[in-house]
C-alpha cells in the first residue's frame, strides 16, 4: 500500500549527497563559511517593498514555532494558530478542513511561495499529508481578497513560504513515540561558490497507528502515512533576472475503521472481506459503545493519495521602476479510496499561468497589476455504483480567467491604503449533468481596500474590505460520506458563492507587551449545502438565504523575563442560523488559550493549553442513537475539555539537540471521556460524524535534530 518508500528512500539518501560540501565548496571553505546573504531581484525588490500583493492581515508562524509544536504536518502546524481551527469531518478516514475567520474548509485557499498549488479535491485529504519540512514560515491571511493571485480565498490563505538557502548543509529531525509515531525530515541546502545557484532538497516520513479510544474494535483515528519529496532550484541570470524551478511529490495513506491487529489482520483483508456480505449485527446488542461485530469492510475506509506538482517563476526587473513576475503550475492529484464497500477513484489536474507586473510610479504609489488563470479537471469513478441509475459522477471542467491591477498609496511612513480590483470570467460545468449546460458560466468584478495607519509608535489600526468568491463544485467539499448510502446524488448549482467581508485589527507593541484585537465580519449569498429530497438522494444545492458569521479574537504575549515569555488568546464566532445549518460536524465557536516559552542556557522548553467551552449541539442540527432501536439517544449539551501540549529541548552543542514532550497531555479525547463519534440516525443508519471534541489521545515524542 506503501506506494513511494522507495522514492523517499531515495531522497534521504540525494539529501545527505547534496549537503556534501564538494557540490558547492570545498571542505575549508565549508568549515568557514557562517553565513551567506543572497541578494538576487527577488530580495532586492522584497527590501523596496515591490513584491507585494497581499492585501489582508497576515500573521506568522516561523520555522522555530513549526518545532516547537513538533508539527509532522500542515493541520498539526495550524491547528491551534489564531483566528484558524481545523476541523475534523470523519472519524474514519480523519479528513482535515482548515477555517478561517469562521469560515468553512473549502473557502481557504492554500499557496505556495504564494501560488496556488492546490486543487479542489486536494482541500479535504490534503492537509494531513503537506509536510513541515523546509517551511521557512507559514503566513496566515485572513479575510476575503487576502490575495490577487486567491481570489476563491472568502475565508483566506494560508501560504507556505519555503526556507531559502543561506549555507551550505543539511538538518537531520528524527523522532518516535507511542501509537507508532514516527517523523522522520532531512532539509539539504546548498549555494554556489560564486552565490548565483541554490538548490534544496527536502524528504519526510511521518507516520501513527489507529487511535481507538473506548476499546470497542472500532478506531475513531485512522493510520496516516505520509511520504514526501520537494526539490527546488534557483539560478540569476543576472542581477536582474531569477529562474526558479520546483518539484514536489508526496504519498499519502489513511486507514480507519476495524482496529488492525484487533478486528481485522491488515488492510489488504479488510477490502477483501467485502466477499463475506453483510453481517447480522455491527455491535453487540446493536449498540454502538459495544464491541465491534461486524465484518471489517462494514466500517473501513481507505484513502490513497499521490500528488505530483511542478512550479517555474521568472522574476525579471526590466529598470529600477518595474519588475515582471512570471508563473506556472502544474499539479497532479490522484485519490484511490474505498468507503464501506463503495470504490472511488477520482484524478484532479490544475494547471496555473500568472503574468504580474509591479510598478513604482512615484515615491508614493506602486502599482500592482496582472492576468491569471486556472484550470481544472476532475474525473473520478466507482465501479459499486456504475449502474445505479440515481448515481452521477461528480467529475467537472472548471476555469477562470482573471485581470486585477492594485494601487498601493503610502503618503507617509505612517499610513497606507491599497485599492485592488479584479475582473473575472468563470465557467463551471459537472460534466455528467447532462439537463443543462455549464452549470456557471458567470463573469465577476472584486474590488477590495485595505488600510493601514500606525496611530503612534506603540499603536497600529488595519481595516480591510473586500468581495470573494468560490464555485462549488465537489461533492466532497459539502458533505463526506454519501458514497456508500448507495442512493446516488445530483446537482442543484447554478450560481458562485459571493461573499463581502470586513476586517478591523488593532495592534499595541511596547518593550515586554505585544497585543492584537481582531474584528471580522462575512456574510455569504448562494452558500453550498446538502439536502436531500423526497427519495432521500443527496442534492448538491445553495442556500437562498445570506449566512453570516461575526468572528473576534484578542492575544496578548508579554516578556516577563530576558528568558520567559507567557501568552494567551481567547476566540468567538458567532454564526447565524442559515450559516449553522449548512454545516456536517460542528464547528468550535469558542475557545481560549495559555501559553509559556523559557529559555535558559542550554535549555528550550514550550508549552500550551487549550480550553473550549461546553456546548449544545442542538443548533447544528445534531440527532443520533447509540442504539439501532434509537431509544437511546446520544447527547446534545456536551461538556468543556482542555488540551495541554509541552516540548522541552536540551541544546547538547550548537549542531545536536535532543527534545521530549507530549501532545494531549492529559489523554482526553471523546471517544473515552465522553461518547462515541459513531451512531445509529432514526431509521436505523449507521453514520460515523458525531464529532464534537479531539479524537486521539495522548501522544508523547522523544527525538533529535541535528544540523551539520
Amino acid at each position: 500500500m506503501n506506494h513511494s518508500s522507495q522514492y523517499v528512500s531515495k531522497a534521504l539518501i540525494a539529501t545527505a549527497i547534496f549537503a556534501a560540501p564538494q557540490i558547492y565548496a570545498n571542505k575549508n571553505e565549508k568549515q568557514n563559511l557562517e553565513h551567506i546573504e543572497v541578494q538576487g531581484v527577488q530580495s532586492r525588490l522584497q527590501a523596496r517593498g515591490i513584491l507585494k500583493d497581499s492585501i489582508a492581515k497576515t500573521e506568522l508562524i516561523d520555522s522555530e514555532q513549526l518545532k516547537n509544536m513538533q508539527a509532522a504536518n500542515l493541520s498539526e502546524a495550524i491547528d491551534k494558530a489564531l483566528g484558524i481551527r481545523v476541523s475534523n469531518e470523519c472519524s474514519m478516514c480523519g479528513a482535515k478542513r482548515i477555517m478561517i475567520n469562521g469560515m468553512k474548509g473549502e473557502h481557504t485557499n492554500i499557496l505556495v511561495d504564494g501560488v496556488p498549488l492546490h486543487t479542489m479535491l486536494s482541500g479535504f485529504y490534503g492537509m494531513d499529508s503537506v509536510a513541515t519540512a523546509g517551511i521557512g514560515t507559514i503566513e496566515i491571511a485572513r479575510g476575503a481578497g487576502a490575495s490577487l493571485t486567491a481570489p476563491e480565498a472568502i475565508g483566506g490563505t494560508v501560504n507556505l513560504v519555503s526556507q531559502k538557502p543561506t549555507k551550505n548543509g543539511a538538518e537531520l529531525d528524527v523522532a518516535f513515540g507511542n501509537l507508532d509515531y514516527r517523523k522522520i525530515s532531512m532539509v539539504a541546502m546548498g549555494i554556489s561558490e560564486d552565490d548565483k545557484s541554490t538548490v534544496s532538497v527536502i524528504a519526510q516520513h511521518d507516520s501513527r497507528a489507529q487511535f481507538d479510544g473506548d476499546k470497542n474494535g472500532v478506531s475513531e483515528s485512522p493510520l496516516l502515512d505520509n511520504d514526501s519529496l520537494a526539490v527546488t532550484l534557483t539560478h540569476d541570470l543576472s542581477l536582474d533576472t531569477t529562474l526558479k524551478a520546483r518539484y514536489g511529490r508526496s504519498q499519502s495513506e489513511v486507514f480507519g475503521g476495524p482496529v488492525i491487529g484487533d478486528t481485522t489482520s491488515s488492510i489488504a483483508e479488510t477490502l477483501a472481506s467485502v466477499n463475506k456480505g453483510e453481517a447480522d449485527s455491527l455491535f453487540v446488542d446493536n449498540d454502538v459503545r459495544n464491541r465491534y461485530i461486524g465484518h471489517p469492510w462494514e466500517t473501513a475506509e481507505w484513502v490513497d493519495t499521490q500528488r505530483e506538482e511542478w512550479l517555474f517563476t521568472v522574476l525579471h526587473s526590466l529598470d529600477s521602476n518595474l519588475a515582471l513576475d512570471v508563473s506556472y503550475a502544474n499539479v497532479e492529484h490522484i485519490q484511490d479510496s474505498f468507503y464501506e464497500s463503495i470504490d472511488y477513484y477520482a484524478k484532479d489536474d490544475m494547471q496555473f499561468a500568472s503574468v504580474k507586473l509591479y510598478y513604482t510610479l512615484n515615491n508614493q504609489h506602486l502599482i500592482t497589476m496582472g492576468f491569471d488563470h486556472r484550470d481544472e479537471k476532475m474525473r473520478s469513478h466507482t465501479e459499486a455504483l456504475a449502474n445505479n441509475p440515481l448515481y452521477m459522477s461528480d467529475s467537472f471542467d472548471y476555469s477562470v480567467s482573471g485581470l486585477f491591477i492594485q494601487d498601493t498609496y503610502t503618503p507617509s511612513i505612517d499610513f497606507e491604503l491599497a485599492f485592488a480590483i479584479r475582473f473575472d470570467q468563470i465557467n463551471a460545468d459537472f460534466i455528467a449533468n447532462q439537463a443543462v449546460d455549464d452549470e456557471i458560466d458567470e463573469t465577476l468584478i472584486s474590488p477590495r481596500l485595505d488600510i493601514r495607519w500606525f496611530h503612534h509608535d506603540n499603536w497600529t489600526s488595519r481595516f480591510s474590505v473586500g468581495q470573494g468568491y468560490r464555485a462549488p463544485l465537489s461533492f466532497f467539499e459539502s458533505d463526506h460520506g454519501i458514497l456508500d448510502a448507495e442512493k446516488g446524488y445530483l446537482v442543484d448549482v447554478h450560481d458562485v458563492e459571493r461573499s463581502l467581508g470586513y476586517n478591523y485589527s488593532l495592534n499595541h507593541t511596547a518593550d515586554k507587551i505585544n497585543a492584537t484585537l481582531s474584528i471580522a465580519y462575512t456574510q455569504v449569498d448562494n452558500l453550498a449545502s446538502l439536502t436531500h429530497n423526497q427519495s432521500g438522494t443527496p442534492v448538491l444545492g445553495q442556500l437562498t438565504e445570506r449566512a453570516d458569521v461575526l468572528a473576534w479574537d484578542l492575544a496578548v504575549s508579554y516578556q516577563l523575563t530576558s528568558s520567559l515569555q507567557l501568552g494567551g488568546s481567547i476566540e468567538s464566532y458567532q454564526y447565524n442560523d442559515v450559516f449553522k445549518s449548512s454545516f456536517g460536524i460542528a464547528p468550535t465557536e469558542q475557545r481560549a488559550s495559555v501559553n509559556l516559552s523559557y529559555e535558559l542556557d542550554a535549555w528550550d522548553l514550550s508549552a500550551n493549553y487549550l480550553h473550549v467551552p461546553s456546548r449544545d449541539l442542538t443548533d447544528y442540527g445534531y440527532e443520533g442513537y447509540n442504539d439501532q432501536q434509537a431509544t437511546q439517544a446520544k447527547q446534545t449539551n456536551v461538556g468543556s475539555y482542555g488540551l495541554l501540549d509541552f516540548k522541552v529541548a536540551y541544546a547538547i552543542n550548537k549542531q545536536f539537540e535532543l527534545y521530549f514532550g507530549i501532545t494531549n497531555a492529559l489523554d482526553y479525547n471523546q471517544a473515552e471521556d465522553e461518547d462515541t463519534p459513531i451512531m445509529f440516525d432514526n431509521e436505523g443508519g449507521y453514520d460515523v460524524t458525531y464529532i464534537y471534541a479531539p479524537l486521539r489521545g495522548r501522544q508523547a515524542f522523544l527525538g533529535f535534530d541535528y544540523d551539520f
